[in-house]
């Protein structure tokens, strides 16, 4: 019984990793497409170059 307990949670803990894993790459891929639009989407400044849409 025990080792029965010990593979499905096993399971469990492999399943839930992918799982995050998978959803991780799902939201690094989102962020990176916003971050190119960001490059893309730029608004003029008061001078009329293209202004930097990041803080840094």
């Amino acid at each position: 019984m025990v080792p029965l307990l010990l593979v499905l949670l096993l399971a469990l803990i492999l399943f839930s990793a992918g799982f995050a894993l998978k959803a991780l790459w799902w939201i690094a891929v989102i962020v990176l497409v916003l971050w190119l639009l960001g490059f893309v989407i730029r608004t003029a400044d008061s001078g009329g170059r293209k202004g930097r849409w990041y803080r840094w």
